[in-house]
């Protein structure tokens, strides 16, 4: 203590590992030398407790030249180094030194690990948000182009979560199901303006060509949205119908995804609601009535009463009334 206290450092003194811990409770100290005998908690005892209750401290061993194997065990159980008794003072100044900068090159190197993985963490999100702020302008670039389907993707996401909450599904997949009905029509991009802008019923041909639109949205998020199986399945699988005669693969009931059969539902009705070339709106007691027809057919009977449920709670109500946002991205895309 006096040779460390005369090289400018503060120490503390215990006479066995009890005590020491009780120090190191209420000090902040980096460096620890502890004999290997002593009574109530000898040496080996005190290197377990540090170890687990105060990572960052170095411990340095000290112990006869009869017990050096002793020492050389407790470096293995994360002592930095050991000290034989008796001692050159020079040498414990030197291994003092040395355990004082292994440590700090230690502690050093794991915080800049830590910095290094919270900044990779930021750019991964960062990297995630601008790419659904570019597919989600997309998508509203896209609607734009058509005045009759004005923010129809961002009433169906509306929908499709005040779905989710009444089914009971947690949050993750709530925030998913929005992604989904943001990107459930970007395959639209790929259909003619002529069939989608068309005044009167569509051919069989037209229809055949709008209804490609599921998968040439899948086909364009499937390799920049792996880990979003969610809003994958939505955008592929929204037309299919619960008695098996939807597109694009003919699934049916529990077989359609069902973050799929929600979406069919809001699709649905917010299609109803909505002005067409070639029909005007419906009635929301008409649209209402439409989706309890076709449950167990087209929909999800499960599904369409969470949806009936939701309306009676004024929910879908308040989802009609919001107003339809444009980002600044879609703006400039516009000019």
């Amino acid at each position: 203590m006096r040779l460390l206290q005369s090289d400018g450092f503060i120490c503390f003194e215990a006479g066995n590992g009890v005590d020491a811990l009780k120090i190191l409770d209420r000090e902040s100290v980096t460096l620890v030398l502890s004999d290997m005998r002593m009574p109530l908690m000898d040496g080996a005892e005190l290197l377990r407790n540090i170890r687990q209750r105060f990572p960052d401290i170095a411990v340095v061993m000290i112990t006869a030249v009869a017990d050096v194997q002793v020492a050389v065990d407790c470096i293995g159980m994360g002592a930095m180094d050991y000290l034989t008794k008796p001692f050159v003072l020079e040498e414990v100044r030197v291994r003092v030194a040395q355990v004082l900068e292994k440590r700090r090159l230690i502690v050093e190197n794991r915080e800049y690990q830590e910095r290094l993985e919270e900044r990779v963490e930021e750019q991964a999100q960062r990297l995630e948000q601008l790419f659904l702020a570019s597919i989600q302008s997309l998508a509203e670039a896209l609607e734009l182009k058509d005045p009759y389907t004005k923010g129809h993707s961002e009433r169906v996401s509306r929908y499709m979560v005040v779905i989710g909450r009444g089914l009971d599904l947690d949050n993750d997949m709530v925030r998913q199901l929005e992604l989904g009905g943001h990107l459930h029509d970007v395959g639209k991009i790929g259909v003619r303006e002529a069939v989608l802008n068309k005044e009167g019923p569509l051919t069989a041909e037209e229809y055949a060509h709008i209804m490609t639109h599921p998968v040439l949205g899948w086909r364009i998020l499937r390799p920049l949205m792996a880990d979003a199986e969610v809003a994958l399945h939505i955008v592929r699988s929204h037309h299919e119908r619960y008695d098996g005669r939807g597109v694009p693969d003919k699934l049916s009931g529990v077989d359609i995804p069902p973050e799929a059969r929600i979406c069919a539902v809001a699709d649905a009705f917010d299609a109803m609601m909505s002005v067409r070339p070639y029909r005007q709106t419906m009635s929301i007691a008409d649209a209402v009535s439409e989706l309890n027809k076709h449950a167990g057919s087209q929909f999800d009977p499960e599904v369409v009463h969470a949806f009936l449920a939701a309306f009676e709670r004024g929910e879908i109500e308040a989802c009609m009334q919001q107003p339809i946002a444009v980002s600044p991205a879609v703006e400039w895309a516009l000019r």
